[in-house]
């Protein structure tokens, strides 16, 4: 009886541990984002004082948002914390980690690619920019002009990164991209030549970049919607969508 009252009372005391590293790192967070990029917030003994609490627990809050790409720790003369701005390469990194760390099924990444390739479509439709357009154009050319399945994987990337610069939605890149690359990303997708004929890939993106180019979002979202989930229904292999 003693021995388990003792083994919960340490658990106890683990929760406490991670909850007041929580909140520490909390308090940093938001004094970082109280300040311009590149503001010190601290020293170690500064910030363990601030918040009443030990140097160890403002490291470990530390590591949470250095892993977060929120803090910079400088070190020697002049060092501390200096507070950062996440870029988008951070923010992916640490989407991608919380989808590894929480796996979805092939089916609900289904649902997310498709949803947001058709979104991305429709709002890429809507774009006048006739610069952005004449680059679609191009990769429909190097699209229609490739004989080569091996080049399946390096001409969608092209594909999706001459639609991300025709629409100017930041968030909705991050997670599009974000959606994509991990649909690509996953052991079902490592190889992408021969799971779907390259003609009838190639068609499919065909009539996708025509009904964007004709700037018809309804047509361009229909396009996608079909031609994307037949694609993407190979690929994991469903039956049931």
């Amino acid at each position: 009886m003693c021995i388990l009252l003792g083994m919960a009372s340490q658990s106890e005391r683990s929760g406490g541990k991670r909850q007041l590293v929580a909140q520490t790192a909390q308090h940093m967070r938001e004094r970082i984002f109280a300040s311009p990029p590149g503001t010190q917030i601290g020293s170690l003994p500064d910030l363990a004082r601030d918040f009443e609490v030990g140097i160890v627990t403002v490291q470990q809050a530390a590591r949470i948002l250095e892993h977060e790409g929120v803090l910079e720790v400088r070190r020697g003369p002049g060092g501390g914390y200096y507070g950062r701005r996440p870029d988008r390469a951070d923010l992916e990194r640490l989407m991608f980690a919380f989808m590894r760390e929480e796996p979805a099924s092939r089916r609900e990444v289904l649902d997310i690619t498709s949803l947001l390739f058709n979104r991305l479509c429709a709002s890429a439709a809507r774009c006048t920019d006739e610069v952005q357009r004449e680059n679609l154009r191009k990769v429909a050319e190097r699209i229609a002009m490739s004989d080569d399945g091996k080049m399946i994987g390096p001409l969608e990337a092209d594909l999706q990164d001459a639609l991300f610069h025709m629409v100017d939605r930041p968030l909705f890149e991050l997670l599009t991209r974000v959606a994509l690359g991990f649909a690509q990303n996953d052991d079902a997708s490592q190889n992408l030549t021969g799971v779907f004929e390259l003609e009838q890939w190639k068609h499919s993106r065909h009539r996708i970049i025509e009904a964007i180019l004709q700037q018809d979002p309804e047509l361009a979202q229909f396009e996608a919607n079909r031609q994307n989930r037949e694609v993407l229904v190979r690929l994991y292999n469903l039956d049931d969508y």
